[in-house]
């Protein structure tokens, strides 16, 4: 294991302020940053010394033996729940990384706690597998979030696919009158949060809304572990659960770890994964449609979701492009990384017309999450401004809307996860051909 960097943010505010030096020993769990704003504390993920304090991140050496052992978490009252959450520092496993103590310390006077298990990004594993092998301590932690909101009903929304940890599920929250199943439809994104709440409650709130607005808040399943190992065990939130997938030397299944220490840098993971199978087009951390591309070097944070190397990328040889920038995938400068790494020339760009800006300069928000009106006025965009080939960023259904009409101006398309989804071996992201509707359980058991 080489060393390890921990980034000062991991997180939605303000970056954490080291409260160690070069020299210093530590701990798992040795308390290493503490937020200056909103945030959320940082630990050391490994047994080792203080290598740097640079001004975005703190490296560790770690020691050649590693103890299972960990600094425990102390506050002032071990029975208040919502203290113990906020000292862990464990924040939104997996999205932007929103400090979970703040989320759940909102009184919820008898609402909903829902619970993202959606796992909605292609190729990603970890989510199901911590289901099918952790259910109980799954369930234990949402049980805490509802005692902690002052909700009374947890909704857990998961994947009609995952057919196992849907009957594991099923058998665990039989006798809680308290708790369900939403099913979900095999189409991207339904694990976006507007899109949790308005399967789950039947509302639809506007970009500008948080889940408040319907009496809920929504958790990422990882979340919930790490909220029921800060009370039971004091465990303070130092490690992720992950996928790595891809080109890889022995196949592109994928390879799921648990309890991965933050810090450790992508070229280990990739290396515990049997290494890459070169030649290859590059390194995502994060999904296909919302991660970046990123470098061996990179350190896995708190929100590290997924590492997936690719094939290599066509070569456009200098043609004009078109980009539609969708609020579900990446963003216009992801897009036009993407372009160049095609060798194509970009001669327009356009919004989906479903993405709006909740304020000046912040990311791009869907209307309906997944739900598409039509994209045929932007193609003809593309057209006029003399694009051959056009790159989308869309979800499911507006991906769909666009084969609508672009095949018709003789617009070539190309998603922006192509070249991820041949790598894994999962259909391209073209024409919908599931159902976005699925029938629920009884009584949601």
């Amino acid at each position: 294991m080489g060393n390890v960097q921990i980034l000062l943010r991991q997180h939605v505010g303000a970056p954490c302020a080291a409260i160690v030096q070069a020299g210093d020993e530590v701990k798992k769990g040795t308390k290493i940053a503490t937020p200056t704003g909103l945030g959320a504390n940082i630990f050391s993920s490994v047994y080792g010394v203080v290598e740097e304090v640079l001004e975005d991140r703190i490296v560790i050496r770690p020691d050649e033996e590693q103890k299972e052992e960990f600094v425990p978490i102390e506050v002032e009252d071990e029975n208040d729940k919502l203290a113990l959450v906020k000292e862990a520092g464990i924040v939104g496993m997996g999205g932007a990384g929103f400090p979970t103590g703040v989320k759940i310390g909102t009184d919820l006077k008898g609402g909903y706690v829902l619970v993202n298990a959606a796992e909605c990004e292609p190729g990603l594993r970890h989510n199901v597998i911590q289901l099918e092998e952790k259910a109980d301590i799954t369930i234990r932690g949402l049980k805490y979030c509802m005692e902690i909101s002052n909700a009374s009903k947890g909704i857990i929304a998961i994947k009609k696919k995952n057919e196992k940890a849907v009957q594991i599920l099923r058998d665990a929250i039989k006798d809680d009158d308290s708790l369900t199943i939403h099913l979900l439809p095999d189409i991207y994104p339904m694990g976006e949060e507007r899109a949790v709440v308005r399967e789950c409650l039947d509302k639809l709130l506007d970009p500008t809304q948080l889940p408040s607005a319907a009496d809920a808040v929504v958790i990422n399943c990882e979340t919930l572990l790490r909220i029921a190992e800060a009370i039971e065990e004091k465990k303070p939130c130092y490690s992720k659960n992950m996928t790595v997938i891809g080109k890889l030397n022995g196949g592109n299944e994928p390879h799921v770890y648990m309890d991965i220490p933050v810090g450790t840098s992508v070229g280990d993971m990739i290396e515990r994964a049997g290494g890459i199978e070169e030649p290859y087009g590059e390194i995502i951390m994060g999904g296909p449609f919302t991660g970046k591309s990123t470098a061996l070097d990179a350190p896995v944070t708190k929100t590290t979701g997924g590492i997936i190397v690719t094939i290599e990328f066509p070569d456009l040889h200098g043609a004009p492009v078109g980009l539609l920038v969708c609020a579900c995938g990446g963003s216009e400068d992801r897009m036009r990384e993407i372009c160049e790494k095609m060798n194509g020339k970009v001669v327009s760009v356009a919004r989906c017309k479903q993405a709006v800006e909740p304020k000046p300069g912040a990311a791009l928000k869907c209307e309906n999450p997944g739900n598409c009106p039509g994209q045929a006025q932007k193609c003809l965009q593309f057209k006029k401004d003399g694009a051959e080939y056009i790159i989308i960023g869309n979800c499911s259904d507006c991906s769909n809307t666009v084969m609508g009409s672009a095949p018709k101006m003789k617009l070539k398309t190309f998603h922006q996860t192509d070249h991820v989804m041949r790598t894994i071996g999962h259909s391209l992201y073209r024409r919908l051909t599931v159902s976005k509707q699925v029938d629920q359980l009884p009584n949601g058991k």
